[in-house]
């Protein structure tokens, strides 16, 4: 796999098509995966990916053959998402404290589909599910969250807490609907 994408890499550098093609059918999946995590909405979601997409291409000799290429495109497609989600008309972060409870859902979630849990995830309001899909799922800490989004450590701390707390909701809704 390693000399796959090494090749393909590559081949990307040099704006061959037949590579991009095939890095582009490698991660679509996943990375249109993870753009619907945060893009609730499946036409802008589309738009998102595709600009990611080829943002990546058009960057990719910046890429320096050090670290994780993947991690590389990743990056690129999570600040895609949030340049969307910053847009003004999308920017709407609730900054408000609430008790600081620990939200943990059982073990429940390992028994979610992974559809049920893109599906919960989306019904989370916007701030909530980019701090959330920021922190829990790619792993980014409060202060880079803060500085991505340009809100506050406390703000992102916030958000996360009622994004868990809301979540743990849903799901117990939604097992007590089966």
């Amino acid at each position: 796999m390693k000399e796959r994408l090494t090749r393909l890499i590559q081949g990307c550098k040099s704006n061959n098509r037949k590579a991009q093609k095939e890095l582009y059918e490698l991660y679509k999946d996943q990375f249109y995966g993870i753009v619907r995590r945060y893009i609730k909405d499946k036409y802008q979601a589309e738009d998102v990916f595709v600009q990611a997409m080829y943002r990546i291409f058009s960057k990719i000799n910046t890429f320096g053959d050090k670290g994780s290429f993947e991690g590389w495109m990743k990056k690129i497609l999570i600040n895609e998402c949030l340049m969307h989600i910053r847009k003004p008309s999308n920017k709407i972060y609730n900054t408000e404290m609430k008790d600081d409870l620990a939200v943990h859902p059982d073990s429940v979630v390992d028994r979610l589909q992974h559809e049920d849990l893109l599906a919960l995830i989306q019904r989370l309001p916007l701030g909530y599910r980019t701090v959330f899909n920021l922190y829990i799922i790619e792993g980014y800490k409060h202060k880079e969250i803060a500085q991505l989004l340009d809100i506050s450590i406390n703000t992102s701390k916030s958000q996360l807490l009622l994004a868990k707390k809301r979540m743990k909701t849903l799901i117990n809704a939604h097992y007590n609907e089966r």
